[in-house]
């Protein structure tokens, strides 16, 4: 199988530090959620401005809790966008992968039935019959 299912979902809220201006909580959950950072970054700082009792220890408790993101989460963009996709819209991807596999299988009876048909044994006698003569 492939390396996606080996472990678990690793799309799990972090901070992210490398992309992250103060402590790294609003990147992390634009990143989580899949947003633009510099637009929660300013809600953030204008809710604040309304709502600071309520923001600040809110950004305070979530700085400490959550876990720094991992250097080697991912191992490529491909992965990452997999278990986004897993995490945001799992009937979506788990839809696509039925349709995926329906098609395998069609091609897969199309050629099962090429493979035993009198046209293929034909085919094969033929092409036997030339390769003799050669």
């Amino acid at each position: 199988m492939s390396d996606l299912y080996e472990r678990k979902n690793p799309h799990r809220l972090y901070r992210d530090r490398e992309n992250g201006i103060l402590l790294g909580v609003c990147a992390g959950l634009a990143n989580y959620f899949g947003l633009n950072r510099k637009g929660l970054r300013l809600v953030t700082a204008v809710s604040t401005l309304f709502f600071f009792p309520f923001i600040l220890p809110a950004y305070i408790v979530l700085a400490i809790i959550l876990p720094v993101k991992p250097q080697d989460l991912y191992k490529d963009e491909g992965q990452e966008k997999f278990w986004r996709g897993v995490s945001m819209a799992p009937s979506d991807v788990f839809s696509n992968l039925s349709h995926r596999f329906r098609e395998l299988d069609l091609r897969l009876q199309s050629m099962e039935a090429f493979v035993t048909s009198r046209e293929f044994e034909m085919d094969r006698e033929l092409g036997r019959n030339a390769k003799k003569s050669d």
